[in-house]
């Protein structure tokens, strides 16, 4: 898991610890130095704590006028015995929200499994963006069948029309505007 990087080739556009709004503002990244880990094992440096043992992020892009959010995860998605989603939520979702943040974007091609509890958190996050959106791209099939027996598919979309294999050709605000797009003719708008 050590050579898992978050995905860089955004970082001339956004960075978070240059962001003066973000929860990681003003950290200091090294290329070398490798203090996380989950279950043992050492994970790339660049990877943010959110305040779970199991579930690293990188905010890749945050964009205030077009209010949305890109979000890569990486680990073990576990609201079973660590309350992954709460701590997303309390930690970094809250304060995006309070920015004005109602479009997001999670990337969840290195999420290798879920465990379940109650939607509890993911309801409150999908009742207070009421224009907005949540999107899960690159999830695997596994963790999106266990996202749907816990009823978590009624708040993150993840339907035919997201499976975008290639989101890394686009740059982030182009992104964005993809998948605003397709969210919007989905839903009729």
């Amino acid at each position: 898991m050590h050579d898992v990087e978050p995905y860089y080739r955004w970082r001339d556009i956004y960075q978070a610890e240059n962001d003066e709004n973000s929860p990681f503002y003003g950290k200091e990244y090294s290329e070398f130095e490798f203090v996380d880990s989950i279950y043992g094992y050492c994970i790339h440096p660049q990877w943010d704590y959110i305040g779970s043992e199991t579930l690293y992020i990188k905010i890749l892009f945050v964009d205030y006028d077009s209010k949305s959010a890109i979000i890569e995860f990486l680990g073990e998605w576990n609201d079973t015995l660590h309350n992954d989603v709460m701590h997303l939520k309390r930690n970094i979702i809250d304060e995006l929200i309070y920015l004005g943040i109602d479009k997001f974007i999670l990337i969840g091609e290195n999420v290798y499994n879920f465990h379940g509890s109650d939607d509890e958190y993911y309801s409150e996050w999908f009742d207070e963006i009421e224009d907005g959106f949540i999107v899960g791209l690159g999830f695997s099939k596994v963790v999106i069948d266990e996202w749907k027996n816990y009823n978590i598919d009624s708040y993150i979309d993840f339907g035919n029309s997201f499976e975008i294999n290639d989101w890394r050709i686009y740059n982030p605000i182009k992104l964005v505007k993809h998948i605003s797009e397709i969210f919007h003719k989905r839903i009729g708008q």
